[in-house]
């Protein structure tokens, strides 16, 4: 392996650190870090499942837009979108 090779792994390990979530929070703001089977606990308890889907970029776009003009998260926005919408039928 060529010494420039090596410095391009290098370089792309130190992005990658970089780009991980949590990393630039730092600090009081930071808040505690919540493990991922602390959290599957949690919501467990809450009695909520994971359901992934796939979504037109713009659904998701408006998506986001209702919960940040409703000052809600995310899943709480589709999970009353979808009962609205069954309901409706």
């Amino acid at each position: 392996m060529k010494k420039t090779d090596l410095a391009k792994n290098d370089a792309k390990k130190l992005m990658g650190k970089m780009v991980v979530p949590g990393a630039a929070t730092f600090g009081p703001s930071a808040g505690p870090v919540i493990d991922k089977r602390e959290q599957r606990k949690r919501d467990q308890a809450l009695g909520l499942v994971p359901f992934a889907v796939k979504l037109n970029d713009d659904l998701v776009k408006r998506l986001h837009a209702v919960a940040t003009e409703r000052g809600l998260d995310l899943n709480t926005v589709v999970a009353d979108v979808l009962a609205k919408g069954l309901d409706a039928r």
